[in-house]
């Protein structure tokens, strides 16, 4: 994975943020939005774009666009840092390799215990039974 040629693949739109906030946030578009088109970035090897088309797939568009946005911050400059830092941390994320499961078997003296404690209930409710007399 490469950074810098990641970010430089990153696009950025300034749009006008939603909410309250008086006459500031109807003039200043301090909203940043960032699209980066998965498929055609030269900065992630073939191995590392499959894998995050799968572990990010639920934020992907159909066309393998990530779009992420930010508008906690009044300034535009910071939107812009925080969203590339959000940007980096979700590709740091996505690129971790899931460890494969092993199977276990469920061991020989819990299965003994079990069906020892099933035995003992059904004991229990068989002696509540009144003796049948023939």
């Amino acid at each position: 994975m490469n950074k810098d040629l990641l970010q430089s693949e990153l696009e950025f739109k300034a749009v006008r943020s939603s909410g309250a906030g008086g006459q500031n946030v109807n003039k200043v578009a301090s909203k940043v939005e960032l699209s980066f088109d998965l498929e055609n970035s030269s900065g992630l090897t073939e191995d590392e774009k499959t894998l995050l088309t799968r572990t990010i797939a639920n934020r992907l568009t159909k066309e393998n666009v990530l779009l992420l946005q930010c508008e906690e911050s009044r300034s535009q400059h910071t939107n812009k840092e925080l969203i590339i830092q959000r940007f980096f941390e979700l590709l740091k994320e996505g690129l971790i390799v899931p460890k494969k499961r092993i199977p276990t078997r469920t061991p020989r003296a819990a299965v003994k215990k079990r069906l020892k404690t099933k035995r003992k209930v059904s004991d229990k409710k068989t002696n509540r039974k009144p003796p049948e007399i023939e």
